[in-house]
């Protein structure tokens, strides 16, 4: 058993002692919702400094949600039990940056957060809805294909990144022509699907794992979450720019 989310590892199914209080489904949940929450308090602080003090002083904030976000998940991947204050550390952090980012894309795509928000948590219902009702089913083969093409994308971004430092950029794949939008129209799939492992995983912990994988489970789907929410405000603007 595998899952593609860099959070979520299957070591942790082991690490609960006898008699110790275990996971449960709707503790993972409340804490999901914590965990939002603290993300949209991040995001309508540099939403609005935004548009109070403009580009300039939105800046240092966004980049620091960047960075911290960034420090804090990859702590994260090897301080599972630190989860309880990294999880949200990484909530408002994040935030920062996407308040930053949604309005950087508002400002030249009126309208476009409003629909990237609705997307990703009409996405979020939709799968959680087809997982329990069975209509997708997580076998090995499943994981395998989305730990692939999740892997694959990094790899992708990842390039696209340090060409940049040297003034190279991928062609096609960030333009708004035809390729650009089925890039996004992938990436954005394979995003979704993360979900869907994301829940299996939280389902598997139920009652097994260790009280504090709640918040780490949480953690891991809101990184899901966050990496949705952008792919769709980039498809959305390729869309727009056509």
């Amino acid at each position: 058993m595998r899952t593609s989310n860099p959070m979520m590892k299957e070591k942790v199914f082991t690490q609960s002692l006898p008699g110790a209080e275990t996971m449960s489904l709707q503790g993972t949940v409340n804490k999901t919702v914590t965990l939002l929450a603290l993300l949209v308090i991040g995001a309508g602080w540099t939403w609005n400094l935004f548009y109070n003090q403009g580009q300039q002083a939105v800046m240092p904030w966004m980049m620091t949600g960047l960075i911290g976000g960034f420090i804090v998940a990859m702590v994260a991947i090897f301080k599972q039990t630190w989860a309880p204050v990294l999880a949200p550390a990484y909530a408002i952090l994040e935030g920062l940056a996407l308040g930053g980012i949604s309005a950087f894309f508002e400002v030249r795509f009126p309208g476009i957060v409003i629909q990237a928000v609705a997307l990703t948590f009409g996405v979020l219902f939709c799968l959680l809805l087809a997982y329990k009702s069975g209509l997708i089913k997580v076998t090995e083969n499943f994981r395998l294909g989305i730990v692939a093409a999740t892997g694959g994308i990094m790899v992708v971004y990842l390039i696209g990144f340090v060409g940049s430092f040297f003034g190279w950029q991928m062609p096609y794949i960030h333009e708004s022509g035809w390729i650009g939008i089925g890039f996004s129209l992938f990436v954005v799939v394979i995003a979704s699907l993360n979900l869907v492992l994301d829940f299996d995983f939280i389902e598997r912990g139920d009652g097994v794992a260790p009280k504090y994988i709640e918040w780490y489970a949480a953690f891991g789907l809101i990184v899901t979450l966050v990496w949705l929410y952008l792919e769709l405000l980039r498809l959305l603007a390729k869309l727009r720019e056509r």
